[in-house]
């Protein structure tokens, strides 16, 4: 993972060079491992880099071999090794690096690349001939990207919003699956378009349960190339299991150690419990990190500032994820393999239990993935790359995507006697202990352990008075805060993040168990809670009881 910064400024700035380094410098923890710029009368680019793929010869910004193409990239090109033997007669390759494939690709296609690329991006390149740049991020967001513009119409671009605030007078959030071309406009414009967006297009399609198997197990073996120690985060819940039971075994077919495996809880929580038996059952060193609440509290300013958010479910969960890769990170591991996406996919949230139909469920998951960037995204990123470490996240390879997204939503369905995401537990039963298997969905603020958020609403209760929160809307008029816990993370972001397109930036809205907003009128019950953790969804399981017993 590394940090980027891109300045189009076509002589309007003197002071260029020095204002792109104090912006790299902002975020040079995503990158611990080297800083370079490059400078122009039009364009400045500096990239501070996490070597993961072309360690020794992969440095960034890189320029095309004739001198005319400059390219800063964050991410990885999972494909990239293809793409090099494609152009290895027609383009010089200077680097080993996997974003180098970028530039060729660019000269022959333009802003229509994309469909050519699989993998995690944000990148900025600019033909100096033709005084034009493209700037994109990936399909799904799972490379933050943020871009904004000075007094004098100045575009600046960076990893993270901080870089920004010196010198932007407004932020934006670079959308996911879309780029601008400065040929075309300066608005963001959407290259990522499905099919299975639409519920009509996917209703009645088959459902193939050992293509979903060999679609994600191909996803998890293109992640794991790279060229550094890596690990796997592991949960205990469903997903983690299933990246970490295949990552295994692919490691020890390829002749090498055991991975290294990760959770992080309070002591004697359910994930902590889980992941344990997952870890002796398919082999892995596993590493128990244990935090306490007080320890949790101390580290929320610090969450805030790294994550850039102010979103409830996203502090909570990222708290204990941000602990935990300190531990990491001191252990020479500078890549993790993690399970964020497939609640998205499949509808794995309990709230899901509730959905009144496969169409409603398919549009529920279509809007979870669509908005994937502002909370799950974000936080596996950050809160890795708070401490230089990339993380790289298989259910959302865009090949595995087209694939379990183009199923039959109906098949997905789950309530009234279904387990959530049975396709994925069937496909996977048999390379995990059954009781994993059938573990229902935990929500990992709730599965490092329960007194975590108790203790988080505690701390609230004592620290922000019924007067604060009374005049939440006078202090805070825009996405106002609804509870004590919401009205403490805004005080923290804004004391780091002071603009109204800073705030705007972050998704706000009532939810349950991370829903959407729209999913809210499913059940009566969801508009009267307060608390956006997935244990406000009662007694969706006691129905499930008999039907997954006799599963197992």
């Amino acid at each position: 993972m590394c940090g980027i910064t891109f300045i189009y400024h076509s002589n309007k700035l003197k002071n260029a060079r020095e204002i792109a380094l104090e912006m790299s410098k902002i975020i040079r923890h995503r990158g611990p491992d080297d800083s370079s710029i490059i400078s122009t009368s039009s364009v400045t680019m500096t990239q501070e880099r996490l070597s993961i793929v072309g360690v020794k010869n992969g440095r960034q910004p890189i320029q095309s071999s004739n001198g005319n193409v400059l390219l800063v990239a964050n991410g990885e090109i999972y494909n990239h090794k293809a793409l090099r033997q494609k152009y290895i007669n027609s383009y010089n390759f200077k680097t080993k690096s996997d974003c180098e494939v970028i530039i060729p690709l660019f000269l022959d296609y333009g802003e229509n690349i994309f469909e050519k690329l699989s993998g995690m991006y944000a990148f900025a390149i600019y033909d100096e001939q033709k005084d034009s740049y493209l700037i994109a991020r990936d399909p799904i967001g799972i490379i933050p990207l943020y871009y904004g513009f000075d007094k004098y119409g100045v575009l600046y671009v960076a990893s993270e919003m901080k870089a920004l605030q010196a010198s932007c007078e407004v932020i934006f959030d670079f959308p996911p699956g879309h780029y601008i071309f400065s040929k075309e406009s300066l608005q963001p414009k959407k290259y990522f378009k499905r099919n299975w967006y639409y519920y009509e297009h996917v209703k009645g399609n088959p459902v193939d349960i050992p293509d979903i198997r060999y679609s994600l197990e191909k996803a998890i073996k293109k992640q794991m190339d790279c060229e550094v120690s890596f690990g796997v985060l592991l949960s205990g819940g469903l997903d983690s299991s299933i990246i970490s039971a295949v990552s295994q075994k692919v490691r020890l077919q390829q002749g090498s150690e055991p991975l290294h495996s990760f959770s992080v809880g309070i002591k004697g929580s359910p994930d902590l419990q889980a992941a344990k038996e997952v870890a002796d059952y398919i082999g892995t060193i596993h590493h128990e990190i244990n935090f306490n609440v007080q320890e949790g509290i101390d580290a929320i300013r610090d969450v805030i500032f790294h994550l850039e958010t102010y979103d409830i479910t996203t502090i909570r969960a990222a708290t204990p994820m941000y602990l935990m890769a300190r531990k990491i990170k001191a252990m020479g591991i500078k890549m993790v393999l993690s399970g964020e996406g497939s609640d998205e996919i499949f509808g794995g949230y309990l709230y899901f239990h509730k959905a009144p139909n496969a169409k409603e469920f398919h549009e529920e998951t279509v809007r979870k993935i669509e908005n994937l960037h502002k909370f799950d995204c974000l936080r596996s990123n950050k809160s890795m790359a708070a401490w230089g470490i990339e993380c790289r996240v298989p259910f959302l390879d865009k090949e595995f995507i087209d694939d379990a997204m183009s199923i039959d939503p109906q098949a997905k369905l789950c309530g009234g006697g279904t387990i959530e995401k049975r396709i994925l537990r069937e496909a996977f039963k048999d390379m995990l202990p059954n009781k994993i298997v059938w573990r229902q969905k935990e929500q990992f603020s709730d599965g490092v352990g329960y007194s975590w958020i108790e203790g988080v609403k505690d701390f609230m209760e004592d620290k922000i008075s019924d007067l604060e929160i009374k005049n939440t809307h006078s202090r805070f008029p825009i996405n106002t805060p609804l509870t004590k816990e919401g009205y403490f993370y805004r005080v923290i972001f804004e004391s780091n993040f002071k603009s109204i397109s800073a705030a705007l930036c972050v998704p706000h809205g009532k939810t349950i168990a991370c829903s959407t907003p729209n999913a809210i009128s499913w059940d009566r019950s969801f508009k009267y809670s307060m608390d956006p953790s997935g244990r406000s969804i009662k007694n969706v399981h006691v129905e499930n009881l008999i039907q997954n017993k006799e599963a197992v």
